[in-house]
């Protein structure tokens, strides 16, 4: 057996779809192991564009297993939607092909109106994409919330909304939102049931059963907005680092293999939150407009700048990260100058590090590099023979400046533009 996991390496959004795709060719089963439905994943197969939320990204090839693991909070009604529409475009998703952990939580309608309530009420918010996962997330932590297994006990599952909505009643009056009735919450569940329940099994086992299998371990968002290690409070709320895939799925640690953290050429960001190398300015707004910068999702604008090397180091470092494949070179291709940020200064001393503290963040400067453009064409390169020179030399430099190599290169969003360097599987 051998694995792969496969994580972003800055704050999401650095391409994980395409490449995960393009992994999936070589894995027996695929799993997703954290997150929630505010985190896409956009494939191009064929010329037909998936844009996935809750669903792996093998689940659009054939003879793939796809697994949802414990880690990932799930909104019934979304998970169905997203499944109707892959049906509807002859993909075929049955208990055959799609496991879902029967211990997995699940998001409710009222998780969405805490969530509205929290950003109204925090000041700035944190700029989340209210779809009440963070509040099921809290709610799973503080052992109060409803899991898929759940639904096989209509009583069971009454009685555990009840007390659900008895602690949350206070704030929901107190927000003036219309509280909702048990039966009301509950219908819904138990009309997915039906659908949901003949995906559910015991993860752990799968994977125990299944001991040679070739997997591939699908994260969403990025390290650093990662609970504990992320740019707090502007955070998901979930474990992102390449350990969850073990957490959420039963597994041991060591089964995770080998570990890819996904690198966009340069950065983005998508909310609030401190961002270094950001340029808010017409650089970044030629930047976005040259990567399509919009989320899969929420299809919000996303921050862009220039690619920050203290940022992915210590993310590779956190994250155990073997090598990364970097996406999105053509979006460079029409620079004269290219920046890389080598280092931060705050209050005229060099951090090579990101600090933990918001206060000091906020005050990081940038240090940068400028190297030459190659303003040629990189887009749909599959060979280092097809590189401009200038172009091949930018990699050298950040592999140089992150301290990991470049295993995988993407260039163009069809999953057979790559460039590879080493194959993970191997």
């Amino acid at each position: 057996m051998s694995s792969v996991t496969v994580v972003g390496t800055q704050w999401g959004d650095e391409g994980k779809g395409k490449i995960v795709d393009w992994l999936s060719e070589r894995a027996d089963i695929i799993v997703r192991f954290q997150g929630g439905h505010n985190a896409g994943h956009t494939l191009v197969i064929d010329g037909e564009t998936y844009k996935l939320r809750l669903l792996p990204s093998g689940i659009v090839r054939k003879n793939k297993l796809a697994v949802i693991a414990s880690g990932v909070v799930i909104d019934p009604q979304a998970l169905l939607e997203e499944i109707d529409e892959l049906q509807a475009r002859d993909i075929a998703i049955s208990p055959q092909n799609l496991v879902i952990a029967e211990n997995a939580a699940l998001i409710l309608p009222l998780h969405r109106l805490i969530e509205q309530h929290q950003e109204r009420t925090s000041g700035s918010g944190i700029g989340t994409t209210l779809r009440g996962i963070g509040p099921a997330y809290a709610d799973r932590a503080a052992r109060r919330g409803l899991r898929l297994c759940d639904l096989a006990d209509k009583d069971y599952l009454r009685t555990r909304i009840r007390s659900l909505l008895e602690h949350h009643t206070p704030l929901l009056n107190a927000a003036n939102f219309p509280l909702p009735s048990v039966q009301e919450l509950a219908e819904p569940l138990e009309q997915a049931a039906a659908r949901l329940l003949p995906f559910a099994q015991p993860v752990w086992r799968l994977f125990e059963n299944r001991r040679h299998a070739h997997i591939l371990f699908e994260g969403a968002q990025g390290i650093h907005l990662d609970l504990d290690h992320g740019t707090f409070p502007y955070v998901t709320s979930s474990q992102t680092l390449p350990a969850q895939a073990a957490c959420s799925s039963g597994v041991a640690a060591a089964r995770l293999g080998f570990v890819l953290g996904i690198t966009k050429s340069y950065t983005t960001r998508v909310g609030l939150g401190p961002f270094p190398s950001e340029q808010n300015n017409a650089m970044g707004e030629r930047l976005g407009a040259r990567g399509n910068e919009f989320g899969t999702v929420t299809q919000r604008k996303r921050r862009c700048g220039w690619f920050d090397a203290v940022l992915v180091r210590q993310a590779g470092i956190v994250g155990g990260i073997d090598g990364i494949a970097l996406t999105k070179m053509d979006v460079l291709d029409d620079f004269d100058e290219i920046k890389v940020c080598t280092e931060y200064r705050i209050d005229g001393e060099t951090w090579t590090r990101l600090p933990p503290h918001p206060f000091l963040q906020a005050r990081c400067e940038p240090v940068f590099e400028t190297m030459e453009g190659w303003r040629a064409s990189t887009k749909g390169a599959r060979r280092w023979a097809d590189l401009p020179a200038q172009a091949i030399k930018y990699v050298r430099r950040i592999e140089e400046l992150i301290a990991r190599p470049v295993t995988m290169l993407s260039t163009s969003p069809k999953r057979e533009d790559v460039i590879l360097v080493r194959d993970p599987f191997a």
